[in-house]
């Protein structure tokens, strides 16, 4: 045992939704008025910067030493990834990054931040949702390639899909199509690659449960975050209404299934506060509608520890 320990390699995977990570700049594409210094959230440089310190803070928190790789989703563009890895509170930690440039309105984006020592970039591209009839564009889904310290491949999946806004139930057809294009992603994989090591992750703003997941499931990805918990009260990765709610999600391929030593939700004491309404704790958020709190994030980050052979 204490061999294959040592011939091992440990491996920490983050995914965090960042909470609207914007810029302070007006992109004439975008709808992003909302976060300038006189925009609605009146977005000013203190709490620009005090946004990306604060993720810094978040991540460091979440392993030692740091994570290998980062899914990030709900970050604006190249200024804020690069300011988050080469200006922040994370500038000495070594990190690089690929992003989306997708089509959604807000211009939000997901990226993968990752360590060149832990995942050798071989690739990566976006692949861009089709929208369906009668609907906005939504965010690309990135995928990243790299070669790990154990010499093996992994593949990386990065997705947020589209919103419940409409409810649930009306606003199914997209988070399905949404899935439908990934699995079709992840089947063009195993089909160079049967054994291939894959983890999607990201932002669903689905269940475990839903019609989305399970179609995912078919395509021999299994839900390795769906009974995360923290350690300090958290239930869930989200809060809404005094319930604690899971629709950030990590899937694996069975060979890196084979390689989980765990998969928590990372609620460090500072990331949280006193739920007054609702009694126990939540998330600490930046902003609740348009008024500051000067919090992290809505929702808490997924992290997932393995050792590969």
């Amino acid at each position: 045992m204490f061999l294959s320990l040592l011939l091992s390699t440990l491996l920490t995977f983050v995914e965090l939704n960042c909470e609207n990570l914007f810029d302070m700049r007006h992109d004439s594409l975008k709808n992003d008025m909302e976060f300038m210094p006189e925009g609605t959230y009146k977005w000013t440089p203190y709490r620009y910067w005090t946004k990306l310190n604060h993720i810094g803070q978040e991540l460091i928190a979440q392993s030692e030493p740091l994570p290998d790789l980062v899914a990030m989703c709900e970050v604006e563009n190249d200024t804020v990834m690069f300011d988050l890895t080469k200006r922040s509170l994370l500038r000495e930690a070594g990190y690089e990054y690929v992003m989306t440039d997708s089509p959604d309105e807000r211009g939000i984006d997901v990226a993968l931040m990752y360590q060149p020592a832990s995942f050798l970039l071989l690739y990566s591209h976006s692949i861009r949702i089709r929208p369906l009839p009668d609907t906005r564009p939504t965010r690309d889904i990135l995928y990243a390639k790299g070669v790990v310290r154990s010499d093996d491949t992994l593949h990386v999946f990065v997705v947020h899909a589209p919103s419940r806004r409409g409810g649930e139930e009306a606003s199914r057809p997209y988070r399905l199509h949404v899935a439908e294009q990934l699995a079709m992603a992840v089947d063009s994989v195993y089909a160079l690659q049967p054994e291939a090591k894959i983890v999607v992750a990201g932002d669903f703003n689905d269940y475990a449960d839903s019609p989305a997941l399970k179609l995912l499931y078919q395509h021999r990805l299994s839900n390795i975050s769906a009974q995360a918990q923290g350690s300090n009260g958290a239930k869930g990765t989200y809060r809404w209404h005094g319930e604690w709610r899971s629709i950030d999600q990590m899937l694996v391929s069975p060979s890196l299934a084979e390689d989980l030593k765990s998969c928590v939700i990372g609620d460090q004491k500072f990331l949280l506060e006193d739920d007054e309404k609702y009694g126990g704790v939540k998330p600490w958020r930046t902003y609740l509608g348009p008024r500051y709190l000067g919090g992290f994030s809505d929702h808490l980050p997924l992290v997932a520890r393995f050792s590969l052979k």
